[in-house]
């Protein structure tokens, strides 16, 4: 027995009887605590996940450092104390949000609604009521699987893609919660192909625009203070999926409990641009987004993996934020 079962439209993710070994106790245990907190008032759990998430966040040192070398670059003018600062508040927010989509996934949605506050939700409601083919461009934030999820279990067709878990359980677990509406789920090493289809076929596609996939069909542009080898995939994407591009991007809001999520105005000025042009506008929407929000990012990702040539890996510079 597989993992996951694939076929020519969808990826679904199935239990294995490996996952009930000693070395996954752990696990499941760790999520059992999760699911708990799910039933937990976010008055009382919020306060608790958010001194565990920056308590983590101290020892997690490779991931620490990940986000010390992406804020060093990308806000050189903050100080190191201003940075270190993000770098808490981004390891808080993550296992409030986490918390909040287990909460989603394991009750009755509408006992969520109330703690959501939409922005600019008419831009949605415009697309509905036309029929018209969306895809969602959404920065990488903590809280990223939520509006999807939300979306999809008020009817909408929802369609994402995304990368494998290394951990066979957590990507197991992760993918169920996703898909407990019925949103399509697309592997990103299973191609495009089946993301296209699914939106062509009238579910609204959800594509994360800022993870680096190295040089290749790349283009090297500005991204806050620094630059980014950036996939300006939506360009095409758009024009095969005959689909407008919207962005929006989800904020947890610890002291009121409440997630917000924005939603801006579709990018209609993609259809005659250039690759170069469009990866910048995709990277003006992620500034736009996380500027005023930077904990709600994960900062923890390579962004900035892919250099020109000649300039060293920051990942690789020991001079910069060096282990203790």
């Amino acid at each position: 027995m597989t993992n996951e079962t694939r076929n020519h439209s969808e990826f679904i993710p199935v239990f294995k009887r490996s996952f009930l070994k000693p070395q996954f106790w752990g696990k499941w245990l760790a999520i059992g605590v999760a699911g708990g907190l799910a039933y937990v008032p976010a008055t009382i759990r919020d306060p608790l996940l958010g001194r565990l998430g920056k308590w983590v966040g101290q020892r997690a040192k490779g991931a620490r450092r990940r986000a010390q070398i992406n804020l060093h670059y990308c806000f050189p003018d903050l100080s190191v104390a201003e940075r270190e600062s993000i770098i808490d508040e981004m390891f808080a927010t993550a296992p409030q949000s986490m918390v909040l989509m287990a909460e989603l996934a394991l009750r009755d949605p509408q006992r969520i609604q109330q703690k959501i506050i939409w922005h600019g939700k008419d831009i949605i409601e415009q697309y509905q009521q036309s029929g018209e083919n969306v895809i969602f461009l959404v920065p990488h934030g903590w809280a990223v699987d939520i509006p999807a999820m939300l979306l999809a279990s008020e009817g909408q067709k929802m369609a994402a893609m995304f990368h494998n878990q290394k951990d066979p359980l957590m990507d197991y677990i992760w993918n169920r919660l996703r898909r407990r509406f019925g949103g399509r789920m697309h592997a990103r090493k299973d191609g495009i192909k089946p993301f296209i289809a699914s939106v062509r076929q009238g579910y609204w596609g959800y594509y994360l625009p800022d993870q680096d996939h190295g040089p290749d069909h790349s283009e090297f542009v500005d991204f806050f203070a620094t630059y980014k080898a950036t996939l300006p995939a939506i360009g095409r994407l758009m024009k095969v999926c005959r689909a407008k591009v919207v962005p929006l991007f989800p904020v947890y809001n610890s002291r009121r409990h409440q997630l917000e999520i924005f939603v801006r105005p579709p990018m209609d000025d993609l259809e005659s641009a250039d690759e170069h042009t469009i990866a910048r506008r995709m990277n003006e929407e992620v500034e736009f987004f996380v500027g005023p929000n930077p904990e709600q990012y994960t900062w923890i990702l390579e962004l900035l993996k892919t250099r020109q040539e000649g300039e060293e890996k920051p990942y690789r510079r020991k001079d910069l934020f060096p282990y203790k």
